[in-house]
Order: structure tokens, then sequence, then C-alpha cells
């Protein structure tokens, strides 16, 4: 039994054994096994429906299997599937033309990952400052990725536990508290690292003027700004990347999970003056911006870029804000705030209702919705870009069900 015939034939017991016989243990996996998926829904092993308001954690922005996607990754595969980059390759090109002409950057770089693209914005930064400025401020609460490099970055010490001692040159500044950043600047210094909202923090946003007040800093200390956009790029903030919206252009950009539905894809972005001190040698990849990868990411990107899309997306993250705030109004007991952007929500649990988090979290996987608990603050609400408003109600009206069951003490 192989693949999905094989996992419709078998139960999700069985094939939850057989993986939990073989993994390492990295992962605390839900018990659903999981072998199809078509829009904003997943079947399971044993035929079980879900509504799926994670995406992937921010990933499939136009749902499980669109065909755009699956066509381009069809065609693709049926030509070559790697060949290196020391061949120039049309799906990469053709993608690195649509990053370059919606957004700030000149010049591009194709990796496989969200931490990747974090690691190499991080050497870049570094190399383009030159000897004796290596230091990166990033801020607390944050997330950057699993490496060693992109963990020392991350601003949230439960992630580091156990791997110390983390590479020198990261620190952390509080979340928002931009008089605080301004005294950790030094002659070390390079680059501010930050998330114009961090995902795995909570859904937390940062202000306007706070982002401002980080270019005013940068361009005074001559520091490179670098937006980690990896959760909130392609779409998911109701523009193609959230500082578009916030009036703040950094200097390096990095893009990942949605970037290419579902197949592993990541790219830094830069403006052509910093991006000239990577040369040949000074940083590559092996499969970084894969053939399949890219003709997946640039048909992500046509979708989302053509016309209507991403208002859209603004239209529905309205919708489904007003949703949760009408919910916080009926159970203020658990609820005590919605924030968030586009389609990227978080329903802030008050501090007594922040041990059933998790509880809620189940409760609704278990009535065939699926959502997470982000930074142990907020309900983390990142559907697919194309989900309808029938099925915004529907999460909705599950939540309300869930809420009204929860004794918050």
């Amino acid at each position: 039994m192989d693949g999905t015939n094989g996992a419709k034939m078998a139960s999700g017991a069985n094939w939850r054994e057989r993986g939990e016989a073989v993994f390492m243990g990295t992962y605390s996996r839900y018990p659903q096994v999981i072998v199809s998926g078509k829009g904003c829904r997943l079947v399971d092993a044993d035929g079980r429906e879900y509504l799926d308001f994670l995406a992937g954690i921010a990933v499939t922005a136009l749902g499980h299997c669109h065909p755009a996607v699956t066509e381009a990754i069809r065609l693709q595969a049926a030509s070559y599937l790697h060949v290196s980059n020391l061949f120039h390759m049309v799906p990469q090109i053709e993608l690195a033309e649509l990053l370059t002409a919606h957004t700030f950057a000149d010049r591009v770089f194709l990796c496989n990952s969200g931490a990747e693209a974090n690691e190499a914005a991080i050497k870049l930064a570094r190399i383009h400052a030159g000897p004796g400025r290596f230091q990166v401020i990033s801020l607390s609460g944050s997330f950057h990725g699993r490496t060693l490099a992109t963990l020392a970055a991350t601003g949230q010490t439960k992630f580091q536990q156990g791997f110390e001692p983390m590479p020198e040159g990261f620190l952390h500044a509080p979340f928002g508290d931009i008089d605080a950043l301004a005294a950790m600047i030094g002659p070390a210094t390079c680059a501010i690292l930050c998330e114009p909202l961090q995902g795995e923090g909570g859904v937390r946003p940062l202000d306007r003027e706070y982002l401002q007040a980080l270019r005013a800093l940068c361009d005074r200390h001559r520091l490179l700004l670098i937006f980690d956009e990896i959760q909130t790029g392609i779409g998911r903030t109701g523009t193609f990347f959230a500082y578009q919206q916030l009036g703040v252009e950094p200097d390096i950009l990095t893009s990942s999970k949605a970037l290419g539905n579902g197949l592993p894809i990541g790219a830094i972005l830069a403006k052509e003056a910093i991006a000239t001190a990577f040369t040949p040698g000074s940083h590559g990849t092996t499969f970084g911006g894969n053939p399949v990868a890219a003709a997946a990411a640039v048909a992500t990107l046509r979708v989302i870029l053509a016309d209507g899309f991403l208002a859209e997306v603004r239209a529905r993250g309205e919708y489904f804000r007003t949703g949760l705030e009408k919910l916080r109004q009926r159970f203020p007991q658990t609820i005590a705030g919605v924030r968030g952007m586009g389609l990227i929500l978080g329903a802030v649990l008050t501090p007594e209702a922040v041990p059933q988090g998790t509880e809620i979290v189940q409760r609704m996987l278990a009535r065939g919705c699926i959502i997470n608990f982000a930074g142990n603050t907020a309900l983390r609400f990142v559907p697919p870009l194309v989900v309808s408003e029938e099925e915004i109600d529907q999460v909705l009206t599950t939540l309300g069900e869930v809420l009204a069951e929860i004794t918050v003490r």
C-alpha cells in the first residue's frame, strides 16, 4: 500500500501507528492522517472532512490542489525536475521577474524555505556591511526559523533551549519599544530584522509609526532594514506584501510559505546596491529555486496578482474580523480582542482563558475545523485566500458553539 490509495485502504490508526514507529519525536501531531484536499477542505484516512483554516500554517494560499498550480507542476515535472543553478531556468526567471515587478526589489535569490531565506538575508546584511559590523537586532516574540542562526535571531527563548550556545551577533529588543531598540544600536550593528506582523508570536502587528521609526533609525545609522514576510507575504494581509500597506519600504525582504502554494521554495528580495554584495561563490544552494517549485510559484503569483484578487482578500478579511468581533462581544470572558491584517487574524484570549487555548483548538478539530493557538496568546486563523463567506460563517458558528462550552476559571 503506497500513497493516497494505500491511505484510503488502511485506517488512520494503522497509518498513525506506522508513522510513530519510524519518525523522530519533533512534532506533537494531531491524530488525523490526511489523504486528500480540495480548496479549503481536507479529508482524512477515515473519510472525515475538515475545513482548513490553518492552510498548512499560512502556506496553501490558493487552497489545496488549485488547478492552475497543479497544471504548472504537471507540465514542469514532464520537462525536467532538476539541473542545478549552474544553468538558467525559465521558471526561475519568470518568478524573479514577477517578484521584482511587483515589489521594491531589483534582485532575487531563490532557496528552499523561510529559514533559508532568513539565513541568506543575514549573510547578505553582514557581507554588505563589511568587517566588524555583524550584529542583527530582532524583536522579542519573533520567530525567524529553526537553523542555528535564525534560532538565535528568534526572540523566544523556548525555541533555543537545549541548543545553546547560540551563535553570537543577535540582540532582541522589546516588542514595540523604539527607544529600547535605538539604545541597542552600536558600531557592530548591521541590520534590524522584524516581521511587520508576528504570526507565531500571537498575530501581533507592529503599528505604522513604529515601522516608520525603524526605517528612520536604519537610515540614520546606515543599517539595513530586513522584513521577514514569510508568513505575511503573498497576499495574506490583503496586499502582495504587508509592507505595501504600511508606508515603509525595507532594504531586504524574505518570503516563503505561500510562495509555492505548498511546494517548498523561499526567496530573498533586495535592492541592487545591496544585492551586489553577493558574488559568485559567496552564497548558494543545490535545490533552491527548483524548477517545479518555481513553476508552482509562478502559477500562484499570477492568480494572486490578477485584477480583483487582493481586493477580495481584503473584503473577506473584514467580513471575518467582523464575525470575530461579534464573538468577542458574546464571550468577553474568553476573547479579549481581535487583531491582524487581511486573512491572518487572531482572537486574543483573556488571561483567564489562555489555559483553555489548546482545548478550544482540539474541540474545533473534533467538529471538523482546523485552527491553532499561537504564541500562547491567540487563536490564529489563516485560511486559504480563496475562502468563501459561507466557509467563514461555518468556522464562526463552530467557534461560538465551542466557546459556549468552555468554562473560564
